[in-house]
């Protein structure tokens, strides 16, 4: 028995697109061979499709792309699972239901509905699906008993998770019913760590029940997720028999008769996977949006550096244009720095000094402040959100999509100036911490023959909005800042249990905490970014602005 595993690309309500995708895919795994075919959870209607959910029309043009994906794969052999929408039978208030169909030769043979909702960090899904009340094993002609299961359905091992979310296990119930052979269909968001996790878990599933398993995911940006593909096989015993790559679409084939199967390269290494999955995520938010071309801001600093290597490796060096705009307190080597780095890379370069209209400014608000015209964090901001002006300008006149350059530490404290630096479109690195932007800043860098001047590197990060600013005149050193927000943050520790841990003063940690919880406005006003640690600012993450609540 040979599956195919059709690692797509999906567009949410693309689902002619998509459907196409899957007819496409099909015939390639038919003609290698192929008894079956595996796509993605949702994949004819998109992942996550949120509140189209709740339009009828939605569901209905799924089930006629369900139809018309029957007919044009008719005349293949090949048995095709993919993942799809339907309206709910039952009388209740959710209307849908999350289901894997099976095709076979112009047919609607199966249905299979997803049980486990999830409704924990990015997912929502108990909003709008109503729960499958038992799954059966799939059965064909001259293939063992398929036990076919939707994502979470195969995420709930009680001998794998200290605490399972659910009652109910899908699979143990299938596998008692005369399961083989489990095939799960999955939309699974990448995080560091996760690919990793992922393929332990399943590994746990394979040697717990004794059968083979097929795990097939989504690729590509949808939104602030990026989903990595990272497709695999494994058999009984939890050895790897097959494996697609990362971060781009691909169909590898397992032959479970003889354990063999397609072995394709995935980036080993965490800090590159990163890198590519913010390329793939900034690459596809733009594609899908309808957007070819990108402005940056370059200030000569890392952030802005790092941004600038994705967006060429996102869109390519002649769609990318960097805009440096020097005030009163910028340095020489800002503008030198970023000078350098375009030429570099070969992308368009700008100057636009703000220097003259931050004069004009503080002339028209000198005489209104009166008493209290002495310079301050006010006259700061003037400065950043006459950068945001410039871009926005240039936005429109070019339709060309601002990318924000602000990183996860600076978000986090709200060292960030609103309708200044995070005006834009896109914050593409709002989910990576300061000492991990050097990291992949090397990466990018070194993808482009060392692009990023070393003086980019070395030189203390400032916002250059006063006379010889750091940031470390507000903020800690970012690798003990980045140290406390990954523990406030990621894990929901409390200050005091991070004090103890990093062998810090209290109070320093409390400020942190406190700077994060006052600055949630600020946040829910930025850019949608790209998720890629396991706690992201934006999706997945819901705490209210006003409120009194402190640890």
């Amino acid at each position: 028995m040979k599956i195919a595993l059709g690692q797509i690309n999906t567009t949410v309500g693309d689902m002619a697109g998509n459907a196409a995708r899957i007819a496409e895919f099909s015939r390639r795994a038919s003609d290698r061979g192929a008894d079956l075919a595996a796509f993605p959870e949702l994949a004819i209607p998109g992942y996550p499709p949120r509140d189209l959910i709740e339009r009828p029309a939605f569901i209905a043009r799924a089930e006629e792309q369900v139809d018309r994906l029957a007919e044009a794969t008719a005349d293949l052999p090949v048995t095709i699972v993919a993942g799809s929408v339907a309206a709910a039978e039952a009388d209740s208030g959710k209307q849908a239901v999350n289901i894997a169909v099976v095709l076979r030769r112009g047919q609607e043979m199966f249905r299979q509905v997803k049980m486990l909702l999830p409704t924990y960090d990015v997912f929502d899904e108990g909003r709008y699906f109503l729960p499958g009340s038992r799954q059966t094993p799939l059965l064909l002609e001259g293939m063992p008993p398929l036990g076919v299961t939707v994502c979470e359905d195969a995420w709930n091992d009680k001998n794998y998770w200290r605490r399972p979310l659910y009652q109910r296990d899908p699979v143990e119930e299938m596998i008692s019913a005369g399961a083989r052979v489990l095939v799960s269909i999955n939309a699974s968001p990448y995080h560091m760590g996760k690919r990793e996790q992922r393929v332990c878990m399943f590994q746990a599933l394979a040697r717990r029940h004794g059968v083979p398993v097929l795990y097939v995911n989504q690729v590509g940006g949808n939104d602030q997720l990026v989903f990595d593909g990272s497709s695999f096989a494994l058999n009984a015993a939890g050895e790897t028999l097959a494996e697609a790559a990362s971060f781009e679409e691909d169909l590898v084939l397992v032959d479970l008769a003889s354990g063999s199967g397609d072995r394709h390269a995935s980036a080993a290494d965490e800090d590159e996977a990163v890198y590519r999955a913010l390329v793939l995520g900034t690459r596809d938010y733009l594609n899908k949006c309808g957007f070819k071309r990108v402005l940056i801001g370059l200030s000569g600093g890392i952030d802005s550096s790092l941004v600038a290597v994705i967006a060429v490796d996102a869109v390519g060096r002649e769609n990318v244009t960097g805009v440096a705009m020097p005030g009163p307190f910028s340095s020489d080597h800002s503008v030198a720095d970023a000078r350098a780095m375009a030429e570099k890379l070969r992308i368009r370069f700008e100057i636009i000094p703000i220097t003259a209209g931050y004069d004009t400014m503080l002339a028209g608000l000198d005489p209104v402040f009166g008493q209290d015209n002495r310079r301050d964090v006010t006259e700061e901001n003037i400065q950043a959100r006459l950068r945001g002006v410039t871009l926005m300008a240039l936005s429109n006149k070019w339709n060309a999509l601002v990318l924000t350059t602000g990183n996860k530490s600076e978000l986090a404290v709200g060292y960030c100036t609103l309708y200044g630096d995070m005006c834009g479109g896109l914050a593409v690195i709002s989910d990576v911490p300061k000492t991990l932007v050097y990291k992949l800043s090397r990466i990018g860098g070194l993808r482009h023959g060392g692009a990023i001047p070393e003086n980019v590197f070395v030189k203390p990060p400032s916002a250059e909005l006063r006379p010889n600013q750091k940031d470390s005149d507000s903020l800690p050193e970012y690798d003990v800042l980045d140290a406390i927000l990954r523990l406030y943050i990621e894990e929901l520790r409390p200050p005091a249990e991070i004090a103890s841990e990093l062998h810090l003063p209290l109070d320093r940690v409390r400020d942190v905490a406190r700077k994060v919880d006052r600055n949630e406005y600020k946040r829910q006003q930025a850019a949608p970014g790209l998720k890629v640690t396991t706690k992201a600012f934006g999706i997945g993450r819901r705490f209210p602005i006003a409120q009194r609540y402190s640890e």
